[in-house]
């Protein structure tokens, strides 16, 4: 089971390694892998496990978070159509994405960043992505909303870039261009 402090912090050289396209069949140990980041952010979404194992919330979780530079990633969450969205991506990518954008008028946070960053992330409304279940089963998936926007942030974790990088730093909270903000319904 993956507690805080099995989770990397910010300025561990591992958050900024691109990773490499895993092979199939995974291995027993990335295997469990999935299974433990798929853990980690159902267990983190319980108030139960939140409260008795110190865990953060999160809806997302990438391999480079717990010190494995594997091109994997889970997310877990509702997303605006009261769907569960629950999966493991393996060799995940954006095939095509909206020229509209959108942020979190809040901001984002991430289970390796301690402290509060300010500002707008750019990230592309609608997106489009393959990738493969931990099993080896291709997927083909069409994204919005939070769903997309949290794709896009641990996709990030995959290529060494961290959300805080996207935002504007002169003016954290300047207008994105062609946006709309997402705000949960």
């Amino acid at each position: 089971m993956i507690l805080m402090q099995d989770i990397v912090r910010d300025g561990h050289p591992t958050l900024r390694k691109k990773t490499t396209e895993m092979t199939f069949p995974l291995s027993k140990e990335d295997l469990q892998l999935a299974d433990d980041l798929l853990e980690y952010v159902r267990n983190s979404q319980d108030d139960e496990m939140v409260e008795k194992y110190n865990i953060r919330p999160g809806i997302g979780i990438a391999a480079p978070q717990v010190n494995e530079v594997k091109r994997m990633f889970a997310l877990h969450l509702i997303d605006e159509d009261d769907n569960e969205i629950s999966f493991v991506a393996v060799n995940p990518k954006i095939i095509s994405h909206s020229v509209e954008q959108t942020y979190i008028s809040a901001g984002e946070g991430c289970l390796s960043v301690d402290e509060l960053i300010e500002g707008y992330v750019p990230r592309h409304a609608r997106i489009t992505t393959t990738g493969f279940y931990p099993d080896g089963t291709p997927f083909k998936k069409r994204l919005k909303g939070l769903t997309a926007i949290a794709f896009q942030h641990e996709l990030d974790h995959l290529n060494g870039i961290m959300f805080y990088d996207h935002i504007n730093q002169e003016d954290p909270y300047a207008q994105v261009p062609n946006s709309k903000p997402y705000d949960r319904p």
